[in-house]
């Protein structure tokens, strides 16, 4: 190797001897001329004066990388001045003088002290000298030159990365391009060919080829198949000298992959799937799965699923599974073994997305059968009804049969059933049940006024397991007897007044009498009401019946003088209130309103007169009203004096109200002065003096038997 680079460096130097002989001749026009008065004789005796040549010195080239022994000598500076005497002094300046470049002052021969680089450092610029040894005097004005080095084919070349990766699409049309690699040389691309690379593939035939000038690499081969495979590694050399033999090279490794594209329908491994589902399987439950291979990646590979036929269409569904790629076949409504025990599902898989380009691989679909048997499951007893009325007569003696209810098992094995009453909703165990055919019968008697319903729950388990139960609601009603007699509805006093003997009236109410009968209405009311075999054959007194209720009238009385107040025989102002209720009667104390006793034509506060017209309106003062559902009787009737006693329209009498109130314990018994004032009567009310001011006025009226004799 070292014998080539001093041959080579020979070589070159014979060049740049040619070549600096024709630029100093070419450089000699552009120097500044320099004369020195030498003289030559021309012809004929005539003296020739030639101007000064000025420098002579050439454009110095040194060989790269040279190791001989000795340092290699670039040029030689001189003048034309330099007699060869010795008087004059080379000196050298300027770039790597004195430490790469080194002149000879005497001689002007410059040397190269060390190897140089092009790579490195192209050319030197270095400036020259030419003086007066004694005196440093300059002889010739300072010249400036370059030392250029000389290339060599040093360089091996170098790719811009030591590897590559590409991706081309599978199925690409033979020459698509994949990538460019791009390699660089570092020697000298304007010299010679050490810098002209050529491009070739060493490995990845016959797959791929690259472009020799540009370093494009391009499929080689048609319908490359992913699925078959889907990496493949390219090496590739770049050589410099123009791929000559000598030249330099490099290499750089390249790994293509091949996309994916949709050009593969799914498949499915098998023509039958075969499934089995309970039949205690609520609806959402998984049945089971199938799959279809699609050898496509990513997008191209997604899959859904449908069921487009079968005879269980309506029971089962399909959902995809993006994840695993699976159809999962699921329980839509629950199926029956007794019933159907089997079913067939046509199940299609398709691509969800299509590629137009490769259509004609398709269709991207596949149909499979899947098969689904129904396994029979211990299911609890059913009641034949979801609930059962049965009834029964109160008083009933124990052991009456109330009505039956009825399960069955739905296994195939029907399983035999035991019933039992759930003593929880029977804590009183009014009931007992047979626990072989479900016969409810009575185990005392019952009584329909103290609870008409009794619901129970009746349970049904299969002998042979206990834990397969149903539970079925029974309601039971009693039906009522006619056990229960009629009772008053509280004790009753009734009070008339005296009347005239002369002036006979009939059809009086006494007293407004009701009774109740805890039985229902088809065995106590309607009443009849009666006399006592004691008063029935009385002329004075009869009863009216006025639907359920009943009004002891005065047949026959005598009246002494004309009423205060016109009322016609029917205006009966008495508050007659229903008790069509079991138990209670005048006890029950929350149907009293005492709202019922006021006039609703003075609600507002105005209190028409019946017997006159009056003048104008009378407003009652504020203050004077109590409230309208107040139970204070006193405050109502001292409201009702002040009214009237403060009444400018109102004559000097009291009008005739009626007031049925009859309170419990009251000494004095019912307060009604119905035509008190006008009837003849032997009674002595002379005790109501005794009752204070609030009842003056009645003992005025009925408390002397001569206040009567006045009056009439």
């Amino acid at each position: 190797m070292k014998e080539n680079y001093c041959l080579q460096a020979a070589l070159v130097c014979l060049g740049m001897l040619c070549h600096s002989q024709a630029f100093a001749t070419d450089r000699r026009s552009h120097l500044r001329p320099s004369f020195h008065g030498h003289h030559e004789k021309g012809k004929e005796g005539q003296v020739l004066q030639r101007s000064k040549r000025g420098w002579v010195w050439n454009q110095f080239f040194v060989i790269e990388e040279y190791t001989g022994p000795d340092p290699v000598l670039v040029g030689r500076l001189h003048s034309d001045i330099d007699s060869g005497d010795g008087n004059i002094k080379y000196i050298l300046s300027g770039e790597g003088a004195g430490t790469i470049f080194v002149i000879d002052d005497k001689s002007g021969n410059i040397h190269a002290t060390k190897t140089l680089d092009r790579e490195e450092r192209a050319q030197y610029t270095l400036m020259a000298q030419a003086v007066d040894r004694d005196t440093n005097r300059p002889l010739e004005p300072p010249s400036e030159f370059i030392v250029k080095v000389q290339d060599i084919n040093d360089n091996p070349p170098e790719f811009l990365h030591e590897t590559y990766h590409a991706n081309v699409p599978e199925r690409s049309n033979v020459g698509t391009s994949v990538i460019q690699v791009t390699a660089s040389d570092a020697d000298d691309p304007t010299y010679g060919n050490s810098a002209k690379l050529v491009y070739s593939i060493l490995e990845g035939q016959p797959y791929f080829s690259v472009e020799a000038q540009t370093g494009i690499i391009r499929t080689a081969l048609p319908n490359m198949d992913r699925e078959a495979k889907e990496e493949y590694h390219v090496v590739i050399q770049a050589k410099d000298m123009g791929g000559h033999m000598g030249g330099l090279s490099g290499t750089t490794k390249v790994t293509i992959t091949l996309t994916d594209v949709n050009d593969n329908p799914p498949k499915f491994p098998q023509s039958v799937y075969q499934m089995s589902v309970s039949e205690a399987a609520v609806p959402g439950e998984e049945v089971g799965r199938v799959k279809a291979k699609d050898p496509d990646i990513g997008e191209n590979g997604l899959v859904t699923y449908n069921i487009v036929d079968g005879d269980g269409m309506e029971l089962f569904e399909i959902t995809t599974d993006y994840e695993t790629q699976e159809g999962v076949v699921k329980l839509k409504k629950p199926v029956d073994f007794e019933t159907k025990r089997a079913y067939n599902l046509k199940v299609e898989a398709a691509n969800v997305h299509i590629d137009p380009k490769f259509i004609s691989n398709g269709p991207f679909k596949d149909t499979v059968t899947v098969k689904i048997a129904v396994e029979d499951a211990d299911e609890p007893p059913m009641f034949l009804a979801p609930s059962y009325i049965h009834e029964v007569q109160e008083n009933a003696a124990p052991g009456t049969v109330v009505g039956r209810v009825h399960a069955k098992d739905p296994d195939a094995a029907n399983s035999p059933i035991r019933y039992s009453i759930d003593r929880h909703t029977d804590l009183d165990r009014f009931f007992t049940i047979n626990p072989e055919d479900g016969f409810i019968k009575t185990t005392k008697p019952l009584d329909r006024e103290e609870t008409a319903w009794l619901n129970i729950s009746v349970f049904a388990a299969e002998i042979h397991n206990r834990h397969q139960e149903a539970k079925v609601p029974v309601a039971i009603r009693v039906l009522d007897v006619n056990d229960n007699a009629p009772k008053f509805a509280a004790p009753y006093e009734g009070f008339i007044c005296e009347s005239d003997q002369t002036k006979p009236h009939s059809n009086q109410p006494i007293v407004t009498i009701s009774a109740d009968d805890k039985d229902d209405t088809a065995n106590g009311p309607r009443f009849i009401f009666s006399l006592p075999p004691e008063i029935i054959h009385n002329p004075n007194f009869t009863v009216r019946d006025n639907r359920v209720i009943v009004v002891l009238f005065v047949t026959l009385r005598r009246q002494k003088k004309e009423p205060l107040i016109v009322f016609e025989e029917e205006d009966v102002r008495e508050n007659i209130i229903t008790y069509d209720d079991e138990g209670g009667g005048e006890e029950d104390t929350e149907a009293f309103d005492i709202a019922t006793l006021q006039n609703p034509d003075g609600i507002n506060g105005f209190i028409p007169r019946k017997d006159i017209k009056p003048e104008y309106q009378y407003m009652p003062r504020p203050g004077l009203r109590p409230a309208p559902n107040s139970v204070d009787v006193d405050d109502f009737i001292n409201t009702r004096i002040q009214e009237a006693d403060n009444d400018p329209t109102a004559p000097p009498y009291d009008s005739i109200q009626i007031y049925g109130y009859e309170g419990r314990g009251s000494v004095a018994g019912s307060l009604s002065s119905l035509e008190s004032a006008t009837t003849d009567s032997d009674l002595d009310y002379d005790y109501l003096q005794n009752w204070g001011p609030r009842f003056k006025k009645l003992a005025d009226l009925y408390g002397s038997k001569d206040t009567f004799d006045d009056d009439s």
